[in-house]
């Protein structure tokens, strides 16, 4: 059962996270692309903004691509991890703790589950 709760928690984790690399990258998914999510990170002081949405758009779908294959589990980890770290670091951090007020809440809960996985390991279910 072990085997398949984690497997539940990857894919989730995982496809979420690709998810988030489309919409910056590719605009899909109701996202902005990297001309739109471009702006905004130059907006917030993550210059150059295009660069930066890339480079955050490609952590995203192949840090969640990894997580969720169980392939290289631990690089996932780090990928998700250090995306989220920056989240905070240049945007939720200054509001405090709880995802009402726009905190870190939600992005240090999957920074500690990514973790906890990698430090686990992936499970039986993996693609290799």
């Amino acid at each position: 059962m072990m085997d398949l709760g984690l497997l539940l928690i990857r894919l989730f984790v995982g496809i979420v996270f690709m998810g988030h690399g489309a919409q910056k990258l590719f605009g899909w998914f109701g996202g902005y692309g990297l001309k739109g999510t471009g702006g905004w990170m130059a907006s917030i002081g993550l210059k150059p903004g295009v660069f930066m949405a890339f480079m955050a758009g490609a952590t995203e779908l192949l840090g969640g691509f990894l997580f969720a294959a169980g392939i290289f589990t631990w690089a996932g980890a780090i990928l998700i991890a250090g995306s989220m770290l920056v989240a905070i670091l240049t945007v939720h951090g200054k509001n405090g703790f709880w995802i009402t007020q726009n905190g870190y809440e939600y992005n240090l809960m999957l920074i500690v589950v990514v973790i906890g996985v990698a430090l686990i390991g992936p499970g039986a279910y993996t693609l290799l």
